[in-house]
């Protein structure tokens, strides 16, 4: 089965949609005017039971079937990121230094889609739980929105969401059994010397050389103490010291980012920069601190319900055009909060060539926004035929 004809039929209305979104990017869960625009469209498709206020501005609405069957989430985020657009579309961000660069926009206006399309229908058993979830990107969102109790107010049994995925052939959809996302963690080594003038070093503690040592010995993590066939990523991505060529400062800070998939390996991640950071301070006599923050977990795909997922993909796009069997992306997600609540599935829907996301050029492909729509039609419909 193709895209659905009557998704295909109201596409220019969803593009219209998600237009108006991009232009007015909100942050966090501060997503309040989004959620507005969300609510309004649902009332407009006959949807009365519409709970607001979740995680700030998070919206959840309920479409009921024909007779008794399962609960099915779907989930799409509202957030936009802080940073400025060069796309020069006419819809661009009237909000200066935020913009829709991830393509929430677009997730939104499908899953509106799909809202219209199964209220008009009803065309299945159960009940289809939309969820509108602010503050994907770092706020965590989905784990506020779990914690509040999403899972047990609306009774939820299952849950899947969509990311477009740029450079990826259009239309295509994309997913995998198990791990598909990682676990993102961010640290901070914060280090105390002594400065100095720059001529006399001796008479310092460089912090800036301790810096250096410890930098270099973070990247033996994943070259000497880790199984090389494991996925784990360990990015040091500032240092931040100094103010002037002939001074040696008394402090410096180091920050990056840990990606895993694997609790142990995460566990010894932290274990060894602990004793690196710790060895390193006291060979250069410096202190140092480290400061570890355990982010998202890993985005885990429940085996069968991915199975479910892409025999349903293949429905909507055929067979050619589902991959199965994709890498898992070192990118994180908070959608692995619900996944870890309840068994689901989370895809990619190839958008085409694209600046990437997070780019400041980055735009939503509104040629995939039907395909998204009438996967997450189908989903509830095959999950509890009539």
């Amino acid at each position: 089965m193709p895209v659905i004809n009557r998704i295909a039929g109201f596409a220019d209305e969803i593009k219209t949609w998600r237009r108006h979104i991009h232009a007015h990017p909100e942050l966090g869960r501060e997503c309040h005017e989004t959620a507005r625009f969300v609510v309004e469209r649902l009332k407009e498709f006959g949807i009365t039971e519409i709970s607001t206020g979740w995680a700030q501005s998070g919206v959840v609405a309920v479409i009921e079937g024909q007779g008794e069957g399962p609960t099915i989430g779907l989930r799409a985020d509202m957030d936009a990121l802080l940073m400025e657009e060069t796309t020069g579309a006419e819809y661009a961000s009237t909000m200066p230094g935020k913009m829709h660069a991830c393509g929430h926009d677009g997730h939104t206006a499908m899953l509106l889609g799909a809202a219209k399309y199964l209220a008009e229908t009803r065309n299945f058993r159960g009940r289809a739980v939309l969820i509108f979830q602010p503050d994907e990107e770092g706020g965590g969102g989905g784990e506020a929105m779990v914690q509040e109790g999403l899972m047990e107010t609306f009774g939820i049994d299952e849950v899947y969401g969509i990311h477009n995925a740029p450079n990826m052939p259009e239309g295509h959809l994309l997913l995998a059994p198990g791990p598909v996302m990682a676990a993102v963690d961010s640290f901070y080594i914060d280090i105390q010397g002594a400065g100095g003038h720059g001529a006399m070093p001796h008479d310092t503690r460089d912090p800036v050389m301790a810096a250096v040592g410890i930098a270099q010995a973070l990247q033996t993590i994943v070259s000497r103490n880790h199984d090389a066939q494991d996925r784990l990523v360990l990015s040091l991505t500032q240092i931040t010291t100094g103010s002037a060529t002939n001074i040696i400062p008394d402090t410096a800070r180091m920050c990056g980012t840990v990606r895993t998939f694997d609790p142990g390996v995460q566990a010894m991640v932290m274990r060894r920069m602990q004793e690196i950071v710790d060895g390193q301070a006291a060979s250069f006599g410096v202190t140092a601190t480290l400061d570890y923050e355990v982010g998202y977990p890993a985005t885990v795909n429940d085996p069968g319900k991915a199975g479910f997922a892409a025999d349903v993909a293949r429905d909507v796009v055929g067979t050619d055009r589902v991959d199965d069997a994709t890498r898992p992306m070192m990118a994180a997600e908070d959608f692995s909060y619900m996944l870890n609540a309840r068994p689901g599935a989370y895809l990619f829907l190839g958008q085409g060539e694209s600046a990437t996301v997070h780019h400041p050029a980055y735009d939503f492909n509104d040629a995939i926004a039907p395909v998204g729509a009438s996967f997450l039609s189908r989903l509830v419909e095959k999950a509890a035929p009539l």
